[in-house]
Parts: C-alpha cells; structure tokens; sequence
C-alpha cells in the first residue's frame, strides 16, 4: 500500500484529500504546517507528498528543499491556489514531480497526478530491481574465460560444490581466488547461508582471533561488550579465509581444532559453541614449501588442502583477456548507467599486449577507469581512456629483438626474469619507494610486494 503525507494548513482540504485517497485504497496521513511535515518525513518513509506552497511557518518550496537532504525523501507534488512562474520553477528545478494549481477539480486532478506519479514510482523501483538482478548475476559469473586452465577450475567447481570437503585455492593475488571461492558457495547446498570472507594477513594475530572467534565483555582491554565471531557468523554457510599462509603457528593451531572438533571457543568464554562451516582457504604463498620449512604447520596444511584448485596467472591465459575485458566493459556500464559501447579496434589491440602483471585485477580496475573518465559523447573506448601505464607499454621495449635458441627457452623462468627486472628498474626509478614503484607498474601495492617478495628484491 503507497504511503502520502498531505501538508496543508487549510485542514478542510486535508481531510477532503484523504477521504478521496483512502477510497482509493492508499495510506494516507496530514499534517498542517512544514515544520510538522520536515518530522514526518525524518522519521517515516512516503512514497508521495503532497505540500501547498504557502503556510505560515516554512513555504512547500522550504519544505521539499530541506527533505532532499533526508534519506527517502518521497517524490513531492507541490499544491498551490496563487500560482506564479518564479515558484513554477524553484518547484521543479529542486525536483518536485508536479506543480498543480488549486481548482474547485483539485480531487480529480490530483488523483490522475498520484496515479502517475505511483506507477513512476514503481517502474522506477522495477528497473532498480533489475539493475541489482543484473549486478548479482555479473557477481556469480565473473570466472570468465575460453582457455583451458579456467574450464578446468569451473568443471572442479562443480564438482566439488556438493561435497563439505575444505577446499585450498592458490595463485597470484589478482588472479581472482575468491571469485572461484564464491562461485563454489554459489553452487553448494549452503547457497541460501551466508559466505563470510576475512583477509587474515590484514590482521596482527590478537585481533585475527577476536574477529574470528568473538569475545565476551571484559575478555581482554577495549572489550566493552559481546561480539559474535566471523567464524559463528559463517554458521552453515561457508567460510572464506584469504592469506591463510600469513597466519601465525597458534592461530593454525586453533583453526586446525575448529576443523576437527566444529566448535569455538569466544575469547572470555567458558563454553564451546558447535559450528557447522565449510572452510575454503586461499594463499598467493607455497604452504607446502613453508610446511618443510616449519613455517606452516604440515597437520594445518595437509587438513585445508584436502582439495587443492590452482588459479593461473593472466599471463599463462592470455586467450581469456578480451573476453574478460569485455566482461568487466558491461558490467561497470551498467554500475555507471552508461550507454553501451565498445573499444576501439586499438584500445582492444593494446589490451590484449598488455602484460598484466597485477592480473585479473589489474584488467578490471583498467576498464574501471576507462569507462569511468569516458564521456557520454564517446562513441568507444579508446587508447586514451586507458591508464598511462597499459597504453604507454610496448611489447617491443620488453626486447628488442627475440633470438630463439636452437635448444629452446624454458618459457616461465624467462618470464619470470623479466617480471623481475621491469620491478627492479621500477624501484630504481622510484628511488626506492615502493608504492610509487607500484604506481609506475600500474599495480596495486598488493601484488608488487607479492612479486618482490617472490623474487626476493
């Protein structure tokens, strides 16, 4: 049932108007001045207002003015028996729906102006509605991708989406390891429970095990009240630990005992609570290597790694890069309500010789910002939409000439040399400062530290 609020400070007319409006079948409430009318907007929520404009204490023009800054303001049809072009105006350039003169067909007029206004309103809310449809799917199918590394994880997907079994998800940060943790949520039992996500290197250890377990009031310093844990949250559904190989020794020690037991302790508590969660892991870190090394406890690690889905580099994939950046094209069109377009036949060129080295996230923020700073005007993407870095890169400055050995070239450790000597020569230029050397890479902090701690620079 549609809500209006009817201001006026003749209550005759008030009442005539809500007779007229409750046989229509709506909620209807009056009030006589602004001041009344600005409480009742702050505190309840109406789909229509209908004002005069001239009351004692603040004009219907004052009135819509203060409630566009109030949340859910309501659309306003402004009423008014001296009508004149100045007010005609300030009404509609503040964004009143209608401006109707007082008549002795006042109740008739209205009626047809509220029936519009009413299915404005709803087509308004359907298209909203569509608009989030629309974001949701494009959220649960973002594993985009033709070559063969990606149809592998989507066929592992399914596969394991059934089963309560821990799955342990590695590669690269940007190459997307949630989406993959995510779309096994999404085809799971647990679908309809919540999917709870915590990055556990974002955390010093004391606070990793409040977030994760809870507390109880008084448990330790700055523990005002109770707090229900990540973990309790993420009951029947499933639970996302990304950087689990930043976690520290004790804290493995206690995830491996939710693991075996399915119950928690909250920090200050005295009672085990029981859990029932699926536990998904990710790492951009090699937790076996780091198990042989003692820096990973082997029981932790052979118990969140029961199924084992390694994600790809960009770089090893790059027959997926258009249809990712076509992807990531419609999707920030539609969040942006752009009108569609494509890239230019150069823009797509330049892309797809990009290296990406930060990734599938590298692409997407890319696009983000293409579509961000392009213009209604702009007939495509182009070259100059693109941050600096992607269409200032050459594929000839990586080498100038290639000369292929006759024995042939192991293909990622060639890679992987280059990968670090574009982040060596990026601190050089940097003078050693790390987030402009990211910067220069067009990278987020993130992976450049990943890579340099990879190639120990």
């Amino acid at each position: 049932m549609a809500r209006i609020l009817i201001v006026d400070d003749e209550k005759s007319l008030c009442q005539m108007l809500e007779i007229a409006f409750r046989k229509e079948g709506l909620s209807v409430e009056t009030v006589s001045s602004g001041k009344a009318a600005l409480a009742k907007i702050e505190s309840q929520v109406y789909d229509l207002i209908i004002s005069d404009i001239r009351m004692p204490d603040l004009t219907g023009i004052e009135v819509l003015e203060r409630a566009k800054g109030m949340q859910n303001p309501g659309a306003f049809i402004l009423i008014t028996a001296v009508p004149t072009v100045t007010t005609a105006i300030q009404a509609l350039n503040l964004g009143a729906y209608r401006y109707v003169i007082k008549t002795d067909k006042l109740v008739d007029e209205l009626r047809v102006v509220v029936a519009r206004a009413l299915e404005d309103l709803a087509l308004r809310e359907e298209n909203s509605r569509l608009r989030r449809e629309m974001l949701r799917l494009f959220a649960q199918n973002n594993i985009v991708g033709h070559s063969r590394g990606i149809q592998d994880i989507l066929e592992m997907v399914r596969t394991v989406a059934p089963t309560n079994s821990t799955v342990l998800i590695t590669g690269e940060s940007g190459t997307g390891k949630e989406l993959v943790a995510r779309a096994i949520h999404e085809a799971s039992q647990r679908r309809e429970k919540p999917f709870v996500s915590i990055n556990c290197g974002a955390f010093p250890e004391t606070l990793l095990e409040s977030e994760l377990f809870g507390y109880f009031k008084g448990a330790f310093t700055g523990a005002e009240g109770n707090k229900k844990g990540i973990i309790e949250s993420a009951n029947e559904g499933t639970l996302f630990l990304d950087e689990i190989g930043e976690t520290s020794l004790s804290m493995q020690v206690k995830l491996l005992r939710v693991l075996q037991e399915r119950k928690i302790r909250p920090l200050g508590g005295t009672v085990d609570i029981p859990v029932d969660v699926r536990l998904i892991a990710s790492t951009n870190r090699d937790l076996k290597a780091m198990a042989a090394e003692e820096k990973f406890r082997e029981d932790f690690y052979y118990r969140v790694s029961v199924i084992p889905i390694h994600v790809p580099p960009l770089r090893d994939r790059r027959e997926d890069v258009e249809a990712l950046a076509r992807h990531f094209l419609k999707k920030f069109l539609l969040e942006m309500s752009k009108p569609e377009r494509d890239f230019s036949p150069e823009a797509l060129r330049v892309i797809q010789e990009y290296p990406w080295p930060g990734n599938v996230r590298e692409l997407e923020n890319a696009i983000e910002r293409a579509v961000a700073v392009s213009k209604e005007a702009d007939a495509v993407i182009s070259v100059e939409h693109l941050p600096e870095s992607v269409r200032g890169f050459s594929p000839a400055s990586v080498q100038k000439e290639i000369r292929f050995p006759s024995e042939g070239v192991n293909f990622e450790t060639h890679i992987q040399q280059i990968e670090k000597e574009y982040l060596l020569e990026a601190l050089r230029a940097a003078e050693g400062v790390r987030t402009r050397a990211a910067e220069l890479l067009g990278m987020s902090y993130r992976s450049f530290r990943h890579l340099a701690k990879k190639y120990e620079i």
